[in-house]
């Protein structure tokens, strides 16, 4: 999960924002812990050490991103970096973000189960008019993912029309609202999305 920012937008450090009597990056955690993933690693940045501090489990690998003021493609590089450099490396990974408090462990296994069946394809959520994260990614594609620059994370890649992509569209619309304002913050409060 990436979680490096260090959320201009915000008034505060958005990783650590409540939520559900958690905040918003123990509630990414948790989802995946009790998802069918094999490991959970987090890339963090900016507020590293105030951020590991807080979180409650001891079952997430955290990643630090020394270059996370270059964008989020530099995160999905460190996670790449650290998962290539393992001494069993795994089939593939499960990109997502912290500022998604709707996916949950249902949608994780989902699009594990769908990658399951086509193991040489990348896994996408389908936000309707584009690709984007959630998405798992075959290890034949992880040397695309080691070449991304720039804030735009691995969207390209994902919209890209020759990739061999299969897009799932979420149960619920709200499962892949991301919180990237203080008035995106103050919907979810008030259940408003």
């Amino acid at each position: 999960m990436l979680a490096a920012g260090n959320a201009s937008r915000m008034w505060k450090t958005k990783q650590l924002l409540w939520f559900q009597n958690s905040t918003l990056l123990q509630n990414t955690i948790s989802q995946g812990l009790v998802s069918k993933a094999k490991n959970v690693y987090c890339v963090l940045g900016a507020n590293s050490e105030t951020i590991k501090n807080q979180v409650t489990s001891n079952q997430v690998t955290f990643i630090d991103n020394a270059n996370w003021k270059e964008g989020l493609s530099s995160s999905i590089v460190a996670g790449i970096n650290y998962v290539l450099s393992l001494e069993n490396i795994p089939d593939a990974v499960l990109i997502m973000l912290a500022d998604q408090p709707f996916v949950d462990s249902d949608y994780l296994d989902l699009l594990m189960d769908k990658f399951l069946v086509n193991t040489d394809s990348v896994i996408t959520s389908d936000y309707g008019n584009k690709n984007g994260v959630p998405a798992i990614f075959p290890k034949k594609y992880f040397n695309n993912l080691l070449k991304l620059k720039g804030d735009k994370g691995a969207k390209a890649f994902l919209n890209a029309n020759g990739a061999n992509i299969i897009s799932i569209l979420p149960k619920y619309k709200e499962t892949l609202i991301d919180i990237d304002s203080p008035e995106d913050y103050v919907k979810l409060l008030k259940g408003k999305f």
